[in-house]
């Protein structure tokens, strides 16, 4: 079959999207994927068929915007970003449409396939990285500092929601869409982040349902199939510095901020300070050295990228921002997390990765000093940390979120690749709801 793929984010979004579209390609399918030019060589990297459909300034413009690093801020920026290629990715993709053998797939932010699916009455599958993009009256997403609303009434946490569409996404998200639905001749959606974002042939989670359990008002037909674990070519190995580094001492503990952000500057500052005054080796994940302090201190190293999968199981500690790609690298490596989250599913991924124990939350204004210090101690030498780090560890070795993802899709393909019926879009039911889940910054 023809699998078209589209994927929209951070460097954090795209690669569950590329080891999905090699497991695709594996099991005999032709599979293009459709993004930002920015990751070109990435994908040309990896083997794939890529299509450009924006130009890669838009990306790099984003990454150097302190905005994009705070939810109410960077959400304007979120939206140009999302909104301005949809119209290119859709004629992209719709040139490369075979009938009766094509099958579409987006990311949350994914609009272009979801349109085409409309359009040519093509099968779509929606698939979702992190569980904060299913809002719910029950357990809600944590999409700020204060919590998961678990003892608000269902009542009301359903009117924030619609609140919160009304004043915020939809100005922002749907009035956009809308003008582009009306040119294509569709109808105008409503709450366009709440249940159309889900419309599909199937829609997909790639997280295990033992980091997020299924809520009473999540769409019926989810399949959640676990972790992508996917973080590029293992025959890229780790540099020959970085692991001659790693082997001169006792296992560093690991700070990154994201690939969606060049603007953590005091995160990279204050690690570097702390693992002086803690006697502790560590090593800075910065892809643009100017983020980091012009002199390390001994005992402190920089790389602009390395393999989490190969990394993290050689790290004491990982501290981060809590993008679900670096979460789940650090739970199949068993290794305690300090997470620092600033914007977005980052609150969410924290909030989930405490609950099961294996890590500690440091929100950025905490990040300092004394209480930093503690914090670091803490995951680094807490045997129940570290007895949950093994137990998840454990389990995820039985897991194949890839390998799972692939049998969804081939599933809703031997089914038949007619496409499931569109319900017009102003008049679909609102129990279901969603949260934009951008992985960066």
């Amino acid at each position: 079959m023809r699998i078209l793929i589209s994927a929209v984010g951070s460097h954090g979004d795209i690669l569950p999207f590329i080891g999905l579209a090699l497991a695709l390609r594996e099991r005999g399918h032709d599979v293009r994927l459709y993004g930002n030019g920015f990751f070109t060589d990435l994908v040309a990297g990896a083997g794939l068929t890529f299509v450009a459909t924006s130009d890669a300034r838009l990306y790099q413009d984003g990454l150097t915007d302190q905005r994009l690093t705070d939810s109410r801020s960077g959400l304007a920026l979120v939206a140009q970003g999302v909104m301005s290629p949809v119209l290119p990715t859709y004629e992209a993709m719709a040139r490369d449409v075979l009938p009766g053998q094509t099958l579409l797939v987006g990311s949350f932010f994914a609009f272009a396939p979801r349109l085409l699916a409309e359009t040519q009455g093509l099968p779509f599958a929606a698939i979702h990285l992190a569980p904060s993009a299913f809002r719910s009256d029950h357990l809600a997403p944590r999409i700020s500092p204060l919590g998961h609303f678990e003892h608000w009434p269902r009542v009301i946490k359903g009117a924030f929601w619609a609140w919160m569409d009304r004043r915020i996404l939809d100005p922002l998200f749907g009035e956009p869409l809308n003008r582009l639905r009306s040119r294509l001749g569709l109808p105008p959606a409503r709450r366009v982040l709440h249940r159309w974002i889900h419309h599909g042939s199937v829609t997909i989670g790639l997280f295990p349902e033992w980091l997020a359990p299924r809520q009473p008002d999540w769409p019926a037909d989810l399949q959640l199939v676990g972790f992508p674990m996917y973080d590029g070519p293992r025959a890229r190995g780790l540099s020959p510095d970085l692991d001659a580094f790693l082997d001169a001492g006792t296992p560093p503990v690991v700070f990154t901020a994201g690939t969606g952000n060049a603007t953590s500057h005091p995160f990279y500052a204050e690690s570097a300070q702390a693992c002086e005054r803690l006697g502790l080796r560590g090593l800075l994940v910065a892809q643009r050295r100017e983020q980091l302090p012009e002199v390390l201190p001994p005992g402190v190293m920089h790389v602009a990228h390395a393999p989490f999968s190969q990394l993290f199981p050689r790290a004491a500690a990982v501290v981060h921002h809590g993008g679900i790609g670096t979460l789940s690298q650090a739970l199949r490596a068993g290794v305690p997390q300090l997470i620092r989250p600033m914007a977005y599913d980052q609150f969410d991924n924290a909030s989930r990765a405490c609950r099961l124990g294996v890590a500690r939350e440091l929100l950025p204004r905490s990040y300092r000093g004394a209480r930093l210090e503690s914090a670091l101690r803490d995951v680094a030498n807490n045997p129940s940390i570290r007895a949950a780090c093994e137990s998840v560890a454990e389990r995820m070795a039985q897991e194949d979120g890839l390998h799972s993802a692939c049998a969804a899709l081939e599933r809703r393909i031997d089914s038949g690749l007619s496409a499931s019926p569109v319900q017009d879009a102003a008049s679909m039911p609102s129990e279901v709801t969603t949260m934009p889940t951008p992985s960066g910054p």
